[in-house]
Parts: C-alpha cells; sequence; structure tokens
C-alpha cells in the first residue's frame, strides 16, 4: 500500500533556502552527442537511472520527472510550489526516516554536484549551522545541522544528510531526514529507495539547475477528478496550498 499526501514547501528549511538562493545559469542544456562521454558524471554502477538504461518501469509509481519502485510501508508526500502549483519534490516516508527528492536539469559534459555542495555548506554556515563533508555510499555528501526554533519557541537543531548523484542531462538530490542521516540501519531501506529511482529527464532544452516538474500519479488524478465530478463534498479535495487528506493507493 502507498499512501501519497500533499504538503507544501518547507518555508522554515534553512538548507533548501541557501540552495536556491543561489544564482543559475541562464544558458540551457544542450541535447547530448550520441555515444559522447559524460565526463565528471557520477559513476552509477547501482543507480539511480536514466530513463535510456531502465526503459521497462512498469509498476512503478510514475511522477512524471520521477519514477520510484513500490514498497511496503512507503508513504509519498508530494511537496507543491505555492505561487505555481507545480510538483517539484517527493518526500519518502519509511520506517520512521525520509529522505526528500528533487531532479534538476544539468549541463551535459560536466556535474554539478561539487559546487553544489560547497553552495549547501556555504548557506547553512552563514545561518549559524555546521557542514561536515564525508564519504557515502553515493561519493561525497554533506552532513548538516540546521538551526530551527520549535513551536514553544525554543531554538534547536536539525540533523540533515545531503546526497548528490550527477547523471546524464540531470542531477539528482536526495536529503536523508530522522535517523537514517546517523544510523547506517535505519538509512539502508532508504538508500536502497534511491537506487531504484528512475529519472525521466526529457529532450527539452532546460537551465541547468531548473527543477524537473513533478506529477501525481495518474490513477491518484483520477480518483481526484473524480471526486470533484461526482461533488461528493464529504469527500476530501485535493488542496496543494495546506497539508490534504491521505490518499491510499492499493498496489
Amino acid at each position: 500500500m502507498s499512501v501519497f499526501r500533499r504538503r507544501r514547501r518547507e518555508d522554515d528549511d534553512a538548507a533548501e533556502r541557501s540552495d536556491n538562493q543561489e544564482g543559475q545559469p541562464a544558458e540551457a542544456a544542450a541535447e547530448p552527442a550520441e555515444g559522447e562521454d559524460h565526463p565528471g558524471l557520477s559513476a552509477r554502477p547501482e543507480g539511480p537511472w536514466d530513463v535510456s538504461e531502465r526503459p521497462d518501469t512498469d509498476g512503478y509509481i510514475d511522477l512524471g520527472g520521477l519514477r520510484l519502485a513500490g514498497r511496503d510501508g512507503m508513504e509519498l508526500r508530494l511537496e507543491v510550489e505555492e505561487s505555481s502549483g507545480v510538483v517539484n519534490g517527493v518526500a519518502v516516508v519509511l520506517a520512521g526516516s525520509a529522505v526528500l527528492l528533487h531532479a534538476y536539469a544539468a549541463p551535459r559534459s560536466e556535474g554539478i554536484w561539487d559546487e553544489i555542495r560547497a553552495e549547501i555548506a556555504a548557506g547553512v554556515t552563514r545561518q549559524g549551522g555546521t557542514a561536515d563533508e564525508v564519504p557515502g555510499p553515493f561519493g561525497r555528501e554533506l552532513v548538516v545541522r540546521v538551526p530551527v526554533r520549535s513551536a514553544d519557541g525554543r531554538t534547536g537543531h536539525q540533523a540533515q544528510r545531503f546526497v548528490g548523484v550527477d547523471g546524464p542531462r540531470w542531477f539528482l538530490r536526495a536529503v536523508f531526514q530522522g535517523p537514517a542521516v546517523h544510523d547506517e540501519g535505519a538509512a539502508a531501506d532508504l538508500e536502497e529507495v534511491v537506487r531504484g529511482v528512475v529519472v525521466v529527464r526529457g529532450s527539452e532544452a532546460m537551465a541547468p539547475r531548473e527543477v524537473l516538474p513533478l506529477r501525481l500519479p495518474q490513477s491518484v488524478a483520477d480518483e481526484a477528478a473524480q471526486t470533484v465530478e461526482d461533488g461528493e463534498e464529504s469527500r476530501p479535495t485535493l488542496d496543494p496550498f495546506r497539508r490534504g487528506p491521505e490518499i491510499t493507493e492499493i498496489r
């Protein structure tokens, strides 16, 4: 069973804000030449994958720019940009931990994770947090402690683990939260989720760092549309600008 819940973009996510504050190059990514090498891109012997490497994704959860293999007990929370209503990220929650996934367009011939990693670290430290670069199963990654304010007004720190993977004309960022930040056992299942991700970049020209848009799975979108068509006020509707009701899809 997979559970889908829409949520708004986290306003107090300091690390996310620091990543988006940096300027983005204006040039659009060019089309790849057939057979051309991609120096500087991450080695991905066990994933995540480009759709050209995993064309058969029958049974996967199709979110448009990302396709995910379902797991028992896995919950998906879609992140919606409040100003546009565009779905641009997905959080996978599993066994008390979570990983937030975003996919971006990237240059054809070089990776951008080294540059983005430095920007995230600088942004976190500017805001009073800490950022440590460490080796991980996907290469170099960051473990950060971000200042946060609790409901009672006290200031604390939230630990997050930033992983980046450079693919052909795309970049995938995974942010681990909860026990998976420091506990290898807790992280193992979510790391397998990340390895199984299939990125669908598309052939259109996009500026580097432009977010690959996501969408509701078709079965969930159909259910929401049918709810509106039936006019059943007692049934929950999907409001992309607030934490919405849970919609269950039996797989």
